[in-house]
C-alpha cells in the first residue's frame, strides 16, 4: 500500500543484489512510498549481481563504491548530493560478509586477515558511511541511517562464525554514533535484527537451512520475511519514528523473547 510516508525524501541504499535481497526489497518500498534513492555496491557486486534491473524499475541512478574505501564514500555522497540538488534523508547499509565463513574455516581455526576483513566490511563500513556524512554534513536534519543485524551479535549460533562479532561491533556502532549524530542534527541511527532470511548472502552460512527451520519453530509470528524488514525499515525512513534512536530492532516474529515453543516442545516428546 502506498501512502507517500517517503514522499519528498532522498536517499542511498547500501548492497541490493539481486531479488532475495532486503535491500532490494527496501528500495522497492521506498520508490512505492514516493521517494528518491541512489543505488550502490561493490564494483564485483554489481557484476554479479542484477541491480541494473532494480535501478530501472525504481528509476534510480547507480554509483559504484567499495563501502570499506572513505575516498569511494566521500565521492558517492557528493554525487549523491549533487544529484538531488540537496542533502540526504536516509540510509540504509545492508553490508555483511565474512571470507572466513565463506571458505567454511572452523570459528577455532579462523584466518586473523580474514577475520579482519569480515569486521571492516561487516561492520567497520557502517562507521566509514556515518563518519563520511558527518564530515560531509550529507544528511538533512532528523534523517535516519538504518543497518541490518542478526541475534547472533547476542546469543551463540554454530556456523555463524566470525560474523557474530561483526554484528556485535555493528550494533554498538549503532549505539556511539547515533549518540554523536542525534547531537549534531537529530540524525536517527539505529539497527534491525531480522530473523535468518534466505537471501543470497544469507544462506552461504553453514547449515544456514536449520537455523531458518528452528526460528521459524520458535518464533511465535514465524520467522519474518524480507518485504515486513522493508516495511520496518521505512517506517525507521519516515517522520513516524522521529524519536527512535541507538535502537536494535527485533524483526524476528517473537523469535528473540522466545524460550521453548509447543512446535519445538513436540519434537522432544
Amino acid at each position: 500500500m502506498a501512502n507517500d510516508l517517503l514522499k519528498g525524501k532522498k536517499g542511498i541504499i547500501f548492497g541490493a543484489l539481486d531479488e532475495k535481497s532486503i535491500a532490494w526489497k527496501v528500495a522497492e518500498r521506498v520508490y512505492e512510498q514516493g521517494g528518491k534513492l541512489i543505488l550502490t555496491n561493490a564494483p564485483i557486486a554489481l557484476r554479479m549481481g542484477k541491480i541494473n534491473e532494480l535501478g530501472e524499475k525504481v528509476n534510480a541512478e547507480i554509483i559504484s563504491a567499495d563501502a570499506t574505501s572513505t575516498e569511494d564514500l566521500e565521492a558517492l555522497i557528493n554525487q549523491s548530493t549533487e544529484k538531488f540538488g540537496g542533502k540526504i534523508d536516509f540510509i540504509l547499509h545492508s553490508i555483511g560478509m565474512s571470507p572466513n565463513v565463506r571458505k567454511k574455516k572452523s570459528y577455532t581455526d579462523i584466518n586473523y586477515d580474514y577475520y579482519l576483513k569480515t569486521l571492516d566490511i561487516s561492520a567497520i563500513s557502517l562507521h566509514k558511511v556515518l563518519q563520511t556524512a558527518f564530515n560531509l554534513d550529507a544528511i538533512s536534519e532528523g534523517g535516519s541511517v538504518v543497518t541490518l543485524s542478526y541475534i547472533a551479535a547476542q546469543k551463540t549460533f554454530p556456523g555463524y562464525g566470525d560474523m557474530a562479532e561483526a554484528k556485535a561491533m555493528l550494533e554498538s556502532i549503532v549505539r556511539s554514533f547515533g549518540y554523536q549524530y542525534a547531537i549534531k542534527n537529530k540524525v536517527r541511527v539505529n539497527s534491525i535484527s531480522q530473523s535468518p532470511t534466505m537471501t543470497t548472502a544469507g544462506s552461504g552460512v553453514t547449515d544456514f537451512d536449520k537455523f531458518y527451520a528452528f526460528a521459524d519453530k520458535l518464533a511465535p509470528l514465524g520467522n519474518a520475511s524480507t518485504e515486513s524488514c522493508a516495511d520496518l525499515c521505512i517506517a525507521l525512513f519516515s517522520d513516524l519514528t522521529k524519536m527512535v534512536t541507538m535502537q536494535n530492532i527485533y524483526n524476528d516474529g517473537g523469535f528473540s523473547t522466545t524460550g521453548m515453543s509447543e512446535k519445538l516442545f513436540e519434537m522432544f516428546k
